[in-house]
């Protein structure tokens, strides 16, 4: 008798999962299509899958034209293969969002470090700071960043951190709360009676203790920052007119829209929910992952 074959536990997916874990790998499958996309973008169109977003002469293409064999997705009131630039929008939504993200990871989590270690003044200034800029909302603060930055160098670097300044106090206010919490713990007093420097304090005991909050905070700020890309390329204060960007299609696509002319709106912003959607659901994976109270509260639904 031949030995039936058995998968690893890793490729086998429970056959009673919760609703969570559902929403969670729609989500993750979602977020891999428009990043598989993404990275697949040049090649597509090297191999004349795609045509290009923004070209040079578009005399063959009319403007207005609705879905075809030609265009999948029709072209826009400019003539532009809206496919394409679906796809190309897929590219630079996910360079601003990873961009903006990791800036205020990085900006977030050194500055709550610091803030809850030391204490005192340090802490009581970058509070204040923190607390002000959080006060305001996102979108405006990468409006007005945006519209001070200027047209001429507006690109995915300026749009990333008009971006991010705005996510910087959610991660530094979780990361110095934890900080302050957990420097008074007894390994942390034998790690100062021991000798230990502030530096090897911060980086080796600390660190390791409030980063595991992180992933979950930068999952749910990239879909916000889809939307707020999308928003910003929508007033004109996005990124740069030759750059495919879904909200700036949004834009030009709304200026003399009429029903006629459904897929100008339709698809780039369906992108933008899906993508936006998928990031959520993922998110909520990642926190019960690193939640296990969540965890096991999801396991009994």
């Amino acid at each position: 008798m031949m030995p039936t074959k058995v998968w690893p536990r890793f490729f086998q997916f429970p056959r009673h999962a919760s609703l969570s874990v559902w929403l969670m790998v729609t989500g993750i499958l979602i977020t891999l299509f428009f990043i598989t996309i993404a990275l697949l973008a040049p090649s597509l169109e090297q191999w004349n899958w795609i045509q290009d977003p923004t070209p040079t002469s578009i005399l063959d293409n009319i403007p207005h034209s609705p879905p075809s064999g030609e265009h999948w997705f029709g072209t826009d009131k400019l003539g532009y293969d809206v496919f394409a630039r679906t796809i190309y929008g897929a590219r630079a939504a996910l360079q601003v969002v990873m961009a903006a993200t990791l800036f205020s990871v990085v900006f977030g989590v050194v500055l709550g470090l610091l803030s809850g270690y030391l204490g005192g003044w340090v802490d009581r200034i970058l509070l204040f700071l923190m607390d002000s800029i959080y006060a305001i909302p996102g979108l405006l603060i990468a409006v007005t960043l945006s519209f001070s930055i200027g047209e001429a160098a507006r690109g995915v670097p300026s749009a990333a951190a008009a971006l991010g300044v705005a996510y910087i106090p959610k991660y530094y206010r979780v990361v110095r709360n934890h900080t302050v919490s957990i420097k008074t713990e007894l390994f942390m007093e034998a790690a100062r009676a021991l000798g230990a420097s502030p530096w090897r304090i911060i980086t080796r005991y600390l660190f390791g203790n409030v980063i595991q909050s992180v992933p979950v905070l930068f999952s749910l700020n990239a879909a916000d920052s889809v939307l707020t890309l999308g928003a910003l390329g929508f007033l004109g204060l996005g990124l740069p007119a030759e750059i495919p960007e879904w909200g700036y299609d949004l834009k030009v696509a709304l200026e003399g829209f009429t029903g006629e002319v459904w897929w100008t709106t339709l698809f780039p912003g369906l992108a933008m929910a899906l993508l936006s959607i998928g990031l959520s659901l993922a998110s909520e994976g990642i926190s019960e992952f690193f939640n296990p109270l969540q965890r096991r509260n999801a396991a009994k639904t």
